[in-house]
């Protein structure tokens, strides 16, 4: 899970679709909260935060038929976070200006004339798609295991306790600590690579 992920080809294509809401709704899962928290991040009000989430899907929507998959001109995730970056910059220059810009053409154009955003923000932006994408994996797979396996899995793999100590806590022994563990991580695992297409 260290290694940068990819957004799952097959998810673009069905975004390119406006009706497949089940597309739209694992996009949006995923992504939403990443974006908001960005914003929120670069201190944006929680109104103001939520306005821009939106503005980027909108954004997203209607450019996704010329995004090009090309790995020479980036990643998807950079060209999601490029259009946040630069939807951010927009907000505070138009709120200074006038009421806030629609998203057009004229918008496009602006976006292409910013300069491309820093490494520190890229990493930063990197950093809470790799929050998200656990958190999500984490909800779609907990109920497969019972309880004590998700306990023994959790105290170690993001608590950070070590094994003796949680079996001494759970009762259980060491190496069931590290099962646990070990199996989780694989169904974590599996789940994030399905969504990433890797």
């Amino acid at each position: 899970m260290d290694e940068t992920p990819i957004t799952r080809p097959s998810l673009l294509v069905r975004i390119r679709d406006p009706r497949d809401e089940r597309a739209w709704s694992e996009f949006l899962e995923i992504y939403g909260p990443l974006v908001h928290r960005l914003a929120r991040l670069k201190g944006f009000q929680e109104a103001d935060a939520a306005d821009l989430t939106q503005e980027v899907f909108r954004t997203v929507a209607s450019a996704i038929d010329q995004w090009d998959p090309d790995p020479a001109r980036g990643s998807f995730r950079a060209w999601l976070f490029r259009i946040a970056r630069n939807l951010m910059v927009n907000l505070l220059v138009n709120q200074k200006r006038h009421p806030r810009g629609s998203g057009d053409s004229d918008m496009k154009l602006l976006l292409e004339a910013i300069p491309a955003p820093d490494g520190a923000e890229s990493l930063l932006f990197d950093e809470e798609y790799r929050r998200r994408i656990f958190r999500w994996a984490a909800d779609h797979v907990r109920d497969e295991f019972r309880e004590p396996t998700w306990r023994a899995f959790w105290l170690t793999a993001v608590d950070g306790l070590p094994a003796k100590q949680v079996a001494e806590t759970l009762g259980q022994t060491v190496g069931s600590v590290y099962i646990a563990r070990s199996r989780v991580l694989a169904r974590l695992k599996a789940t994030i690579e399905h969504v990433e297409g890797k």
